[in-house]
């Protein structure tokens, strides 16, 4: 694996061509951060809903209340009353970090159903032009696909081009845990693909989830694909700043602090999604022991040290990628800074043989998803490094704990 020439020079002419481009597109088309929504969402009308509620004659906790004080919460009620709540305040519970993951599965699954209902209706307005009429029918039959009753949908936001999460395996049982954290263009419709179905998030974690399994046919494990955050559009200014990987890092710590039992964590970050990862590691739990990126266009930091976390940082880059000619290099808040396979950056870095391309790590048969599975079972002896040696494994032997290394 090679890195970029980093001399002054060349960073400076990179550094000149992203700043024009930038001015272009600024000229041509405007900046396209996120504009706020003075518009009241389906998931705000739920959890103000369930701010005024009260059961049995008390008051509800703040929605957004510590995951721990929301979870002795819902143990305090019966089962009648956890269902009657998942029913009547489907998109809050379902959404409601400390609310029992089965109980969000539930309530998920009756915002689905809801919403599927708003998308047929919406087929049939004359007020909208065939093309949205058509895209309400694509909406309302992939709500339909997520509303099945053996899926477990952990997070559900039907609002603008949507956001989810979805779990594989026994979360509340499991002995480790995998996220799988994608890049630009994630939304509900992109969710889940028939082609190129191991390019979109369901996909990669249904790849990871029996990847692991065979690894490690003892270990429990559950793998999380999590599209809960808003990502860039393309490869546009949101995608060569940080704006959505920090709203997104904000989310995805919510959900690590959230997540049951203390079974060891390990994030597996592609493209965009390892800008999101860089930003976020910093604040997240110590029961995250592993960061795995691929196709990473930076992490926002010159060194895997300055992210400011314990876990282990790990990289990877098929040779065919063409992220590789994205310059490495973080200029007034352009670009994400060192490329994590680099030499320089510090990462333990991986072979992504037979990955093909940017959107092929999680293919079956590769060694990045074979390295993933690996990771994700602390079955640190499987993994194949980069190079000829095993640099990437040393000091590492393999644990199905959260001890470090």
């Amino acid at each position: 694996m090679t890195s970029f020439d980093t001399s002054p020079q060349l960073n400076v002419w990179r550094a000149l061509l992203a700043l024009a481009v930038v001015f272009l597109m600024l000229a041509t088309t405007g900046w396209t951060a996120v504009r706020h929504n003075r518009e009241t969402t389906a998931l705000q009308a739920s959890l103000s809903a369930w701010e005024r509620a009260r059961v049995d004659g008390r008051r509800l906790p703040d929605p957004h209340a510590a995951p721990a004080h929301l979870a002795r919460f819902f143990a305090s009620l019966t089962a009648a009353q956890r269902t009657r709540l998942a029913h009547r305040y489907p998109l809050a519970v379902g959404n409601m970090n400390g609310a029992p993951v089965e109980l969000r599965y539930r309530a998920n699954r009756v915002a689905l159903l809801q919403q599927v209902l708003v998308e047929r209706a919406r087929m049939r307005d004359s007020r909208l032009t065939p093309a949205g009429q058509h895209e309400a029918g694509r909406r309302m039959h992939r709500f339909e696909s997520l509303s099945d009753t053996t899926r477990q949908i952990l997070a559900f936001d039907p609002e603008g081009s949507g956001r989810a999460a979805e779990v594989f395996g026994d979360l509340d049982r499991a002995e480790r845990i995998s996220v799988v954290v994608p890049g630009v263009d994630t939304a509900l419709l992109t969710f889940q693909r028939t082609n190129r179905k191991y390019s979109a998030p369901v996909g990669m974690a249904q790849a990871l989830y029996a990847a692991e399994r065979e690894v490690s046919p003892t270990t429990r494990t559950a793998v999380i694909a999590w599209a809960d955050y808003t990502s860039p559009a393309g490869l546009g200014i949101d995608s060569a700043t940080a704006m959505r990987a920090e709203y997104g890092a904000v989310r995805l710590n919510a959900l690590l602090r959230a997540l049951p039992g203390s079974a060891p964590v390990s994030l597996f970050c592609h493209s965009y999604g390892s800008v999101l990862c860089g930003v976020a590691a910093h604040a997240m739990p110590a029961r995250v022991t592993d960061i795995a990126v691929a196709g990473s266009p930076g992490m926002r930091v010159e060194k895997a040290a300055q992210l400011g976390t314990s876990a282990r940082v790990w990289a990877m880059r098929d040779a065919d990628d063409w992220v590789q000619d994205v310059p490495y290099l973080e200029v007034g808040g352009l670009g994400h800074g060192e490329d994590p396979v680099s030499a320089a950056f510090g990462a333990r870095v991986l072979s992504a043989r037979e990955a093909r391309g940017h959107g092929g790590y999680f293919e079956p048969g590769t060694d990045s998803l074979r390295n993933f599975a690996g990771i994700g079972t602390g079955a640190y002896r499987s993994v194949r490094c980069a190079g000829d040696d095993d640099v990437c494994r040393e000091g590492l032997s393999d644990t199905t704990t959260a001890q470090r290394a």
